[in-house]
């Protein structure tokens, strides 16, 4: 297909394969949420980015969250086998989980699109099962060292789990908020910071168990 005439508004793919209009539909997603963030794009739009008809787009997704759902696979998918990397399984519990964190981090620098599309479009995954499929082996790196961690006691690994997101998860927002943009490289600064983080939490985590603080009970 012939690409888009000079000067009107958004890019057009010059042409995709035959056959593979799903894939070339995710790819304008993700072009589309880099520049105008997970609201600001219509499934009718990926599919003129692509250059096809309106109803094209159809054959493959039905709505618009169908094809952020598929985004989220693509996205869960290339950050878990980013986390598997990083994770080793022949490393201890806790510098396991900092390097999960740095992973955490990286992503959302470098993949910035993606990342949102799995954090920020708001997917009922109840209706996207494929989604917590794909988020299988993140999950798996994560619980596999609270649980070592915490052994005999799935509750306090439950936790632990939560407040490790919570701060892997801060750490990425204030990267994507412009936080480290004085460090020549923010994404390396960032990720860094966040595995000292996870380290120092875990590293706490002891006290923090056993000790009553500012009247909150252990």
């Amino acid at each position: 297909m012939s690409a888009a005439a000079p000067g009107r508004e958004g890019k057009r793919r010059a042409s995709y394969h035959h056959g593979d209009l799903r894939s070339a539909l995710i790819d304008a997603a993700v072009e589309l949420i880099s520049e105008r963030g997970v609201s600001g794009f219509s499934l009718a739009e990926a599919g003129r980015r692509v250059g096809v008809s309106a109803g094209a787009p159809y054959r493959h997704f039905a709505e618009r969250e169908a094809l952020l759902a598929a985004v989220a696979v693509r996205a869960l998918t290339e950050f878990g086998a980013m986390v598997v990397g990083a994770a080793q399984p022949g490393l201890a519990p806790a510098p396991r989980l900092a390097a999960l964190g740095s992973a955490y981090v990286r992503f959302a620098g470098r993949n910035r699109a993606l990342f949102e599309s799995v954090f920020a479009a708001g997917i009922d995954k109840t209706r996207y099962p494929e989604v917590l499929e794909a988020a299988a082996p993140l999950d798996e790196v994560m619980m596999g060292g609270v649980t070592e961690l915490c052994p005999g006691d799935p509750a306090a690994a439950e936790e632990l789990a939560k407040a490790l997101v919570a701060l892997m998860h801060g750490f990425a927002t204030r990267l994507l908020d412009g936080e480290f943009a004085q460090d020549d490289d923010p994404v390396s600064a960032a990720s860094a910071k966040a595995a000292r983080a996870v380290t120092a939490m875990i590293a706490g985590r002891a006290c923090f168990a056993s000790t009553d603080i500012a009247g909150y009970p252990a």
